[in-house]
């Protein structure tokens, strides 16, 4: 890649950047939590899920159904959390600790179901903001995240696509 070609990819990467930003001072105030400080980070951070997902579109979608599994294990987790609450301290790492072990078998699964570190990424992001974000419910929780992830999903593809197209014209 010469440096031009490199120059350009980074302003357009950096465009992208801008755009997340603005897409999310854009429509915070349309969801159901959160509306005054939004969620910019999931974007990016589902952003970077789809780079280490292998920057294909096949990766892509295997991170959204990730992102979807890690959502309802995470609801698994807290219920069973709820259940187990007679072990006060344990009942939270008596939960993680069943359901983790019944997760670690996908990676056997189906390809499109066996990308256990986006699974993982979503299931922090989800407790993240079931703990930070007041009046979260488990419902609003998943509708912010997986709008605002596979805006990211959506926006790692845009870049490997863009940026090769970039390239190629640029390096004739």
């Amino acid at each position: 890649m010469n440096k031009l070609s490199f120059a350009v990819g980074s302003a357009y990467t950096a465009l992208l950047a801008f755009l997340i930003v603005c897409i999310d001072q854009s429509i915070r105030c349309f969801m159901p939590i959160g509306a005054d400080g939004g969620f910019t980070y999931l974007s990016f951070i589902a952003w970077a899920v789809y780079f280490f997902s292998g920057c294909t579109l096949k990766g892509g979608i295997r991170a959204a159904i990730s992102y979807v599994l890690g959502i309802f294990f995470s609801i698994v987790i807290m219920l069973l959390a709820g259940a187990f609450s007679a072990t006060g301290f344990f009942a939270v790492p008596l939960g993680v600790f069943l359901v983790v072990c019944g997760v670690l078998y996908l990676e056997k699964a189906k390809p499109w179901f066996d990308l256990i570190p986006a699974l993982f990424v979503a299931s922090g992001c989800y407790f993240g903001i079931m703990t930070y974000v007041p009046d979260a419910t488990f419902g609003t929780a998943a509708c912010v995240e997986l709008i605002y992830g596979f805006i990211g999903l959506l926006f790692g593809w845009i870049t490997i696509t863009g940026k090769g197209i970039l390239a190629k014209a640029l390096e004739k």
